[in-house]
């Protein structure tokens, strides 16, 4: 986990992971994990991330992105590598800000449980 790395003292990081799991439909939240495999996401015509910092999470629904993920569509992977890289920027954002406040392991475990749901 990003965050407790952050906490043991790392502060740099490689963008493996965003982009691998965007490759197979795994987009982060700050609600959690979503695999736009899941049939769930079919008719959700809802924006992709409303809490989302990118311009894809705006402009693209989840049923969308479901569709092009199942479909094996390579702008799934653009979409949700750039969704994913722009929420590690912001987590990694906020982290800097609550180290630099003084509260970062009382937001660490605030945020963490969501993080880690599967949605």
């Amino acid at each position: 986990n990003i965050l407790e790395c952050i906490a043991l003292g790392v502060d740099m990081f490689d963008c493996v992971m965003p982009s691998r799991n965007g490759r197979h439909g795994m987009l982060f939240t700050w609600d959690g994990l979503m695999n736009m495999k899941n049939k769930k996401w079919e008719n959700d015509f809802s924006p992709l991330d409303v809490k989302g910092t990118s311009f894809v999470d705006s402009t693209y629904s989840k049923a969308y992105v479901r569709h092009l993920t199942v479909a094996n569509e390579r702008l799934a992977a653009q979409i949700a590598t750039i969704h994913n890289l722009a929420f590690y920027l912001d987590l990694v954002t906020q982290a800097r800000k609550h180290i630099i406040a003084g509260d970062f392991t009382a937001w660490k475990n605030e945020v963490l449980p969501n993080l880690s749901r599967k949605l």
